[in-house]
């Protein structure tokens, strides 16, 4: 799904991904204008990490797999630059390392540690601490818009979205 001009309109990213016992891991990034509209969606299809790479990978593998493969992936396939990525997956945050855009996630109740917390209007984000100056990008580049966003809703979309994806495959 695109539309518009990629250049000309605002957006905000949302990434994640989501872990099927079958199939493995799929990967959603959607693109809302600052109206909430989508402008763009795109997933990916099911990554299994195979056993070599489990063993090789060891305790980094999920941050590979979210940030590098799928992430990364979903991010360049884009037309629309997001002034800013939101997940509400942590190991997402790798992704940070490989685009250009401040990456920030989601908090639903305390942050992690090594992460850096703030509040933009009622959510609550964190960004690693060795991208502490994303904090104050994020609060510029939303500060017009904070007090009416809900950052979690639109993972439902996405979540919902791959669903049906789903379902129209089988």
């Amino acid at each position: 799904m695109e539309a518009g001009n990629a250049k000309s309109n605002p957006a905000l990213g949302f990434l994640t991904v989501l872990d099927h016992p079958q199939h493995g891991l799929f990967g959603g990034y959607l693109l809302l204008n600052l109206a909430g509209r989508p402008l763009e969606f795109h997933c990916t299809a099911p990554i299994r990490p195979n056993r070599a790479q489990q063993i090789l990978y060891g305790p980094t593998l999920e941050a590979f797999l979210y940030g590098e493969q799928i992430g990364a992936t979903l991010i360049a396939q884009a037309k629309t630059e997001a002034l800013v990525v939101c997940t509400d997956r942590e190991p997402v945050l790798a992704v940070r390392q490989l685009v250009e855009m401040p990456v920030a996630l989601l908090l639903a109740g305390e942050g992690p540690s090594g992460l850096v917390t703030f509040a933009v209007g009622r959510n609550r984000l964190a960004v690693p601490q060795r991208a502490d100056g994303d904090r104050q990008r994020i609060i510029e580049r939303l500060a017009e818009t904070a007090e009416s966003l809900d950052l979690a809703e639109p993972f439902t979309r996405i979540r919902e979205a791959i669903e049906e994806a789903q379902q129209g495959v089988r």
